[in-house]
């Protein structure tokens, strides 16, 4: 038991540094109960404090708990707040029976040994796309069923850029994106926004330009590595890039896209809502790697996971909730409202004949990779945390890309032995 109890403090400590890079939650009720104990009621967490009771996802949640024959008391709650809170709850022996939760925080939980495997609730997920399923696998076992995901992509303003005589068909790798770049300048324009803040959204969207030159996370100083932050470094240093990346969530990033000064902006799925409403013209484009090819993306979103249990008869039950919950006949439903991509190919088919605009976002999502994945873990955070260091230090200019990424290298090193 002592060695529990150091996991789940040490998880804890984890989860204050991992912050949710998805634009999913807000504020919201963060109060929680216990499991609910007998009586045919079932708790229930999840980190969308913005649906209530009323609200489709909030109906869904209801009916799939009256399908398995109880009553779901759910608690909506922000994303670090319900890590914790699960983390707390399990060192209390009173989890909730079913919880969704932020994809990098599936591998803390399974350290502090508080989730179950898939396969052990004979839960399928053979229909589930390798690389999202991946996001939430630990030592060739899963731990959860994603109910979606997310991840970038480039948006464009049509209008600037035609402005501009770039044809967004041409950008295919680094050079031809920073000569779009120049163009758009040149004609008066402002070139792309992106967030570079000091948390792991920071970490989140500078991620496709590190894999995007085959940089390895173990790896941080490599020249790879270099190379994606000299680029970020090129485009705020000539003016393509406004300074103000620095201090930029994914939110504030969008907001100046939407002015419609900007050629482009680097963000994810959940902001199609937004881009819609913007009123200019707009397409999108995958993010593209260093010598061409879509650049690999991280993959946002959620897993249904199921918390250990004094009881483990409760199981049965809270299997058919997350059974239900991941169905295909709810997953498009679901994805629609959250704006996720489905885990599953059919479900992804079905979105993108409903909305053919989902289809730049299918094809980047193909090409993504969890945080947590290759064996990182519970590691991630500690790599995640000093690379976006460098990246503040390098834009700053208080150092190079490479003495910024040595730093870097040492610190996630010290945290990783």
């Amino acid at each position: 038991m002592r060695h529990t109890r150091r996991n789940l403090l040490a998880a804890i400590a984890v989860l204050g540094t991992l912050a949710s890079a998805t634009a999913c939650g807000g504020g919201g009720d963060s109060s929680a109960s216990g499991s609910g104990g007998a009586g045919g009621t079932y708790a229930f967490w999840d980190p969308y404090p913005q649906f209530d009771a009323s609200s489709a996802w909030g109906k869904l949640v209801s009916k799939c708990g009256t399908d398995a024959g109880v009553k779901i008391k759910r608690t909506g709650m922000d994303t670090t707040d319900l890590g914790n809170k699960a983390l707390l709850a399990a060192q209390q022996g009173n989890a909730p029976d079913v919880m969704l939760v932020d994809n990098p925080v599936v591998s803390t939980l399974v350290e502090a040994g508080i989730i179950n495997k898939t396969s052990d609730l004979g839960l399928d997920t053979k229909s589930i796309q390798q690389n999202i399923l991946g996001a939430g696998t630990i030592d060739g076992s899963a731990y959860g069923v994603p109910i979606g995901a997310n991840t970038l992509a480039l948006y464009y303003n049509k209008k600037v850029l035609s402005a501009a005589g770039v044809n967004p068909a041409a950008i295919k790798d680094w050079n031809s994106l920073t000569a779009a770049l120049k163009k758009v300048k040149d004609a008066g324009k402002k070139g792309i926004t992106f967030s570079a803040i000091n948390t792991e959204e920071g970490s989140f969207q500078f991620l496709p330009w590190f894999w995007g030159a085959g940089g390895d996370l173990t790896k941080l100083d490599s020249a790879k590595g270099v190379a994606a932050l000299s680029l970020w470094k090129q485009w705020v240093d000539a003016g393509y890039a406004p300074k103000d990346v620095l201090q930029n969530t994914q939110t504030t990033s969008w907001q100046e896209f939407a002015t419609g000064d900007y050629a482009f902006g680097e963000n994810g799925t959940w902001q199609l809502g937004n881009a819609a409403k913007a009123g200019f013209e707009y397409g999108v484009i995958s993010i593209p790697g260093q010598s061409g090819g879509s650049a690999p993306v991280p993959t946002g979103g959620e897993f249904v996971t199921v918390p250990m249990q004094k009881d483990s008869a409760r199981y049965d039950v809270s299997s058919k909730i997350v059974t239900c919950l991941t169905s295909s006949a709810n997953l498009l439903s679901t994805d629609t409202t959250l704006a996720y991509v489905a885990p599953t190919a059919a479900v992804q088919a079905e979105q993108v004949k409903a909305n053919p605009e989902l289809k730049p976002w299918v094809e980047a999502v193909a090409a993504a990779r969890g945080r947590t994945s290759g064996g990182l873990g519970t590691k991630y955070p500690t790599i995640s945390q000093p690379m976006w260091t460098a990246v503040q230090a390098a834009l700053s200019g208080s150092q190079s890309p490479q003495d910024a990424l040595d730093a870097a290298q040492t610190a996630a090193g010290k945290g990783t032995n």
